[in-house]
């Protein structure tokens, strides 16, 4: 076992097959949990070893990886292909772990500071970790550029240069006032100025989103804030957290630190809060919040209440949509998508198979402009990579059950056409033994019936009309499946009791063992868009949404029997699909 001060040194594999660099020190003894320390920007795992002396939790193991692009991990310099490819890497990192030295989620602590403590609260928000605690220092949510219209400026030169690096304008005396540390600084080779601009916009956008929607991370949080930053600005971590919707948080603003808040000469201060925020955290199980009452109230039906609410008649807002409507009328008779959209609801499954099969028609070239413009909207393009993940979810599922010898029956209770479905197993390796498809829609069952013949899969594929929130009709369904599929559904209706009926329908239907992916909405940035512009399949009327966070949909996915195992996102972090496994009764 090496000594207490060393780390061993390993490697682990992303989802896209870089080996990535990382730091272990084993507890010395029985091990209690695990830290696991995220660096900042720049920097790398060494620059964090001081810290497993100085936190002094010897039944602790040690985790610190080098980020990609960073110390010794591959890659350019600062960069990564996106933000939120880095963020995967964060679940992949904790999956790793668990794989490797059997270290439960629930007894981790993680550690982060500045850009990396962007990541672990992007990661908190999007992925919903069942961790035990979060310290978080100095988050870079935003970050002082100086020049004026810096942001703006590099995302036109971006789109009109590529991608390209910026280097660090920040010196090491305006980092720390420990002249060890800035002189580690200084002539560390490991170190790298350059950051790549897709990251740092990637980072701004991210932290707007997380900082907005901080009611979604539940897990108990410290934050601690240098009060004499030069490089990141304060407001916005006051913002996020007010925001944070764990019970359990607490703030600590440290009067004259600078940003290398772990770091600092003084840094003995910030070190023992965090040491004994964690061990708090460990004298007791975890409790985390009850979400399944997240519907009746909380911050995101207060937000659909909102949008629910008729604007005063002749306010700005009011007019404002109502000439955004008029327009939307005017480009259905041009744009053959808004006119489907208006005929038969933008949430309709016939509305989402136009949107997944992502050809622009109309009248003439102008109305093939107008539904380019229209498929290309954010909330469209998510619905689309949500499919891809959906279907790389399905192969998975299909994978392991072939694996173990197990049937391979598909059930999908709200399939739309079912077009994920059936293009998930075009060219796959494992092809199930037979697939039902049921909706409600008459003309969804038509299509999709079509759909099926079109695609030569009569023989194993079905598709019949059904109640996806009538449980026993779910459960009665023969064969029993081995998979079963909600994708899209839930995010349509605000009310968990039905949520909760379709999932207790879906337990007692997918045999002990089988998988669940379902999927879910815990961000848009176009909520009030879809609200007062856009109609739902349900009668024409408006298209109001409640979102989910992903730690409330887990929630009520656990409760029905099934255990989460895998998760997807897409970058702009508006919709996500998870595979569980239905546990024995």
């Amino acid at each position: 076992m090496p000594a207490p001060h060393t780390m061993a040194e390993n490697h682990f594999q992303t989802h896209d097959g870089v080996s990535l660099f990382y730091r272990h020190r084993p507890a010395q003894g029985r091990r209690r949990g695990a830290v696991v320390m995220f660096h900042r920007g720049h920097e790398h795992s060494g620059r964090l070893a001081h810290l497993i002396d100085e936190l002094d939790l010897p039944d602790f193991d040690f985790f610190a990886w080098d980020a990609r692009g960073h110390g010794l991990s591959p890659g350019e310099r600062g960069h990564s292909p996106s933000f939120g490819t880095s963020v995967r890497d964060v679940q992949t990192f904790i999956e790793h772990i668990r794989a490797q030295y059997g270290v439960d989620p629930a007894d981790i602590a993680v550690l982060a500071q500045s850009v990396g403590a962007v990541l672990v609260a992007t990661w908190a928000h999007d992925y919903a970790p069942r961790v035990r605690c979060l310290v978080l220092a100095s988050p870079a949510f935003k970050v002082k550029l100086y020049v004026p219209f810096a942001r703006p400026g590099l995302a036109l030169l971006q789109k009109l240069r590529g991608n390209f690096f910026v280097n660090s304008y920040v010196k090491a005396k305006f980092l720390t006032h420990d002249p060890a540390r800035q002189a580690s600084y200084d002539t560390d080779p490991l170190i790298a100025r350059a950051i790549s601009v897709n990251i740092l916009l990637g980072l701004y956008e991210a932290a707007e989103r997380v900082v907005a929607d901080a009611q979604a991370i539940t897990l108990p949080t410290q934050l601690l804030i240098s009060g004499a930053d030069w490089v990141v600005h304060h407001g916005p971590q006051h913002a996020f957290f007010k925001g944070l919707g764990s019970p359990v948080k607490e703030k600590h603003v440290l009067p004259g630190f600078y940003h290398d808040t772990l770091g600092e000469k003084d840094r003995a201060l910030a070190v023992g809060k965090a040491r004994r925020f964690i061990l708090r955290q460990f004298d007791n199980p975890p409790e985390p919040p009850d979400l399944r009452d997240a519907d009746r109230f909380g911050p995101t039906r207060d937000e659909s209440d909102a949008l629910a609410r008729p604007l005063p008649r002749l306010s700005p807002g009011a007019l404002y949509w109502s000439a955004y409507r008029a327009n939307m009328k005017l480009g259905g008779l041009l744009s053959e998508g808004v006119r489907l959209g208006h005929q038969t609801g933008f949430d309709s499954g016939s509305t989402l198979d136009y949107v997944y099969r992502n050809t622009p028609a109309g009248r003439g070239p102008i109305g093939r402009a107008i539904d380019r413009h229209y498929l290309d909207a954010i909330g469209w393009r998510g619905i689309r990579q949500r499919k891809l993940h959906l279907e790389e979810l399905l192969r998975l599922a299909l994978a392991r059950l072939q694996a173990t010898g197990r049937p391979r029956r598909i059930l999908d209770i709200a399939a739309g056409h079912g077009r994920y479905v059936l293009e998930a197993l075009e060219g796959a390796p494992c092809q199930p033994d037979a697939i039902l498809l049921r909706d409600f829609s008459d003309i969804n069952v038509r299509d999709g019936r079509a759909l099926i013949d079109r695609k030569g899969l009569g023989g194993i594929a079905h598709f019949e009309k059904g109640d996806a929130f009538d449980p026993a009709s779910i459960a009665s369904v023969t064969p029993q499946p081995t998979i079963g599929i909600v994708s899209g559904l839930y995010e349509l209706f605000p009310d968990n009791g039905m949520v909760v009926r379709s999932l207790a329908g879906l337990a007692e239907a997918i045999e002990p063992g089988g998988y669940l992916i379902y999927t879910c909405q815990p961000w848009h940035p176009q909520l009030e868009l879809i609200a007062r512009a856009l109609t739902s399949h349900r009668g024409g009327q408006a298209w109001v949404m409640r979102r989910r966070s992903q730690a409330e949909m887990d929630q009520l996915v656990d409760h029905a029997g099934f255990e989460k195992l895998t998760q997807r996102i897409d970058e702009w972090g508006i919709f996500t699909v998870a595979l569980a496994r239905r546990r024995a009764p």
